[in-house]
C-alpha cells in the first residue's frame, strides 16, 4: 500500500496567482483549515511544491 499524504490548506487564495488557485482546486481544496488526503506520487509532490507557503504537509495514518 503506498503512502498518504495529509494536506491542509492553512492560507486564504485571496490575491494569489491564477496558476496557485488552479493548484490549490486540483488538490480538492476549496477553504482555510480544510484537510484533504491523497496518495505521495511525484504528481502531487509537485503540486504541494508549487503552493508549499499556503499548505501544511503530513504523512496520513
Amino acid at each position: 500500500m503506498s503512502k498518504q499524504l495529509s494536506i491542509k490548506l492553512m492560507r486564504s487564495c485571496i490575491g494569489r496567482p491564477e496558476k496557485q488557485k488552479r493548484v490549490i482546486a486540483g488538490l480538492g481544496l476549496r477553504k482555510i483549515n480544510q484537510i484533504v488526503i491523497r496518495q505521495d506520487t511525484p504528481e502531487i509532490r509537485g503540486m504541494i511544491r508549487k503552493v508549499s507557503h499556503m499548505l501544511e504537509v503530513e504523512e496520513a495514518k
